[in-house]
């Protein structure tokens, strides 16, 4: 069974920036079952969407929405995954939960990912 422990985000005024962390652990088989990590997020009243997703191998797929602010990347050595959050903007706002899969494919459909974090509250002001 794989745990991922979320840290990071809070509140921050539009145009700056916040860093999640995604920490996977258990079993040494169970990590290694890990190949894509992605970030998925929702606000009240809308549909959780994803932010972005890298795979073990690097691949990434991220969000229009979040080009070119955003950013996610992978330390493998530590089995963990961060999202890089700058230029928030208040419609950011959400909660953010990182999840993961055994598939090697940056695949976007939050069904498909089998584990998921505890989520965390991402607040920008304007």
């Amino acid at each position: 069974q794989v745990r991922l422990v979320q840290s990071g985000g809070g509140s921050v005024q539009a145009g700056g920036s916040l860093r999640l962390s995604c920490a996977a652990s258990g079993s040494i088989s169970s990590i290694f079952s890990i190949n894509t990590v992605g970030w998925f997020r929702q606000a009240p009243g809308k549909q959780r969407e994803l932010v972005a997703v890298i795979t073990r191998g690097g691949s990434t797929n991220t969000a229009e929405a979040v080009k070119g602010r955003f950013s996610i990347s992978r330390d493998n050595t530590k089995n963990t995954v961060y999202l890089e959050m700058n230029s928030l903007k208040p419609e950011d706002t959400a909660v953010y939960h990182c999840a993961a899969g055994g598939f090697d494919w940056p695949r976007t459909d939050p069904r498909e990912y089998a584990y998921w974090g505890q989520g965390t509250q991402v607040t920008v002001s304007s």
